[in-house]
């Protein structure tokens, strides 16, 4: 077993380790591309709240969750309420409108970031009335399902436009920041550039195109402990990390 002073050391490492490569990363994107300086954020997944507050004394801020569940639990943890107060929560799971009450009562919730059909933009807008603080409204990405596959969940491409028009119109207590993917997984760079990035990249050009939007105040949020840094060369504005912070997650049960 290691010790709580091993842990901050891992998480801090951890931290250091990603910004730099981040950096190094934004070194390297294209110029031609929004030069947003990209917003890390820690996948918490499965990982005990004494580490979340590790990681923020340490100075992150942002964190991610990918279950309502655990999210709330998370969130309403007496010492993280007492020690985390400037924590930004971001919902990077299946959003579902069965859960979306839940899910809106989270303390510190920054964003959702899973909208994938107009029914669950309709509920957040709904009901986000119900917990939003003075006029503020919720922040959200449009997910797009870039690599078609049945297991993961978004719009498909060429709906895209649709779907972030519906948001714009349709939905006045959202507020709208960009698109995101999940992408398929160990996808080898060695044959080119991930076609995900590539497709999200596109997928923002066409929306900002037809629906007169500034491309620089439309993020992307790809990339995962695997490729970040590659996402962030092919334009990714927010990067979801977590076993390069918090340690590897046990394999998943068969």
């Amino acid at each position: 077993m290691s010790t709580a002073s091993e842990q901050e050391i891992d998480i801090m490492y951890g931290l250091k380790t990603v910004l730099t490569n981040i950096e190094n990363a934004v070194a390297r994107r294209s110029k031609e591309l929004p030069q947003i300086t990209p917003r890390l954020i820690a996948v918490s997944k499965i990982k005990p709240p004494k580490l979340i507050i590790e990681a923020y004394e340490a100075g992150q801020r942002d964190f991610g969750e990918n279950y309502v569940n655990e999210l709330a639990e998370k969130s309403n943890d007496p010492e993280i309420l007492e020690k985390c107060k400037d924590i930004r929560w971001h919902f990077i799971g299946h959003a579902q409108t069965n859960k979306v009450n839940k899910l809106l009562g989270v303390p510190n919730l920054f964003m959702v970031q899973t909208i994938h059909s107009d029914k669950i933009a309709d509920t957040l807008n709904k009901q986000w009335v119900k917990y939003r603080k003075e006029n503020e409204k919720l922040k959200v990405f449009v997910q797009v399902n870039t690599s078609l596959e049945e297991a993961k969940n978004g719009v498909e491409p060429p709906e895209t436009t649709k779907l972030v028009e519906h948001v714009l119109k349709n939905c006045p207590e959202l507020d709208f920041k960009g698109l995101m993917t999940i992408g398929q997984y160990d996808y080898d760079t060695s044959k080119g550039p991930n076609p995900d990035f590539l497709t999200l990249a596109k997928c923002r050009q066409e929306v900002c195109e037809k629906l007169n939007l500034d491309i620089n105040k439309v993020e992307l949020s790809m990339g995962m402990s695997t490729d970040y840094e590659h996402a962030i060369e092919l334009g990714a504005t927010t990067v979801r990390v977590g076993s390069v912070i918090f340690g590897a997650r046990p394999p998943k049960k068969q």
